[in-house]
C-alpha cells in the first residue's frame, strides 16, 4: 500500500521524467525513516547507452534514486509550505553491490544519521527482493528557495 503516489511526490519535488526517479512511497516515518520504491523498465532512456544488448541502471541514478527518497523525507519532516529545494551536498562510502537491470523492483530505504538546519545527513540502502544493490551516507541541504517548474 502506498502512503504516497506519484502525483503527491511531484507536487514536493521539482524533477519530472525522465529524472523523477521514484514511482510511490511505501512507509514515511517524519524525522526518521523513509521507504520508496522504483519500478525499473527497459524504457527508461538511460538503457539505450548502459550498455547495449546489455542493459544496467548506472550506479549514480541509483544514488540520485536514493537522494530523491531522502528529500521527500526532508520535506515532509519539516512540515514545508510551498515547495523548498532540497540540494544533494554530499556522497559517502557509496557501494555498488550488484547490478540494477530492467525488471527489477528497486526499494529505497533511507534512514536519517542527523540533523542540524539546513543540513541532513542519512544513510540509504537500495535493494532488489531481499538482496542489497547498493549503499551510502547521503548529505543533503534545504533552502527556503521555491523549487520551478510545473506541478
Amino acid at each position: 500500500m502506498s502512503v504516497m503516489d506519484n502525483v503527491e511526490i511531484q507536487s514536493i519535488l521539482p524533477h519530472r521524467y525522465p529524472f523523477l526517479l521514484v514511482d510511490r512511497i511505501r512507509e514515511l516515518d517524519p524525522d526518521r525513516r523513509i521507504v520508496g520504491i522504483k519500478n525499473v523498465t527497459i524504457n527508461e532512456p538511460f538503457f539505450q547507452g548502459h550498455f547495449p544488448g546489455r542493459p544496467v541502471m548506472p550506479g549514480v541514478l541509483i544514488l540520485e534514486a536514493l537522494a530523491q527518497v531522502g528529500g521527500v523525507l526532508a520535506f515532509k519532516s519539516l512540515g514545508a509550505v510551498g515547495r523548498p529545494v532540497v540540494y544533494l551536498t554530499g556522497i559517502d562510502g557509496a557501494k555498488f553491490r550488484k547490478p540494477v537491470v530492467p525488471g527489477d523492483i528497486l526499494r529505497l530505504e533511507v534512514d536519517v544519521l542527523k540533523k542540524r538546519a539546513p543540513f541532513w545527513k542519512m544513510q540509504g540502502r537500495a535493494f532488489v527482493e531481499s538482496e542489497l544493490v547498493c549503499e551510502a551516507e547521503v548529505t543533503a541541504m534545504v533552502t527556503d528557495e521555491q523549487a520551478g517548474g510545473t506541478k
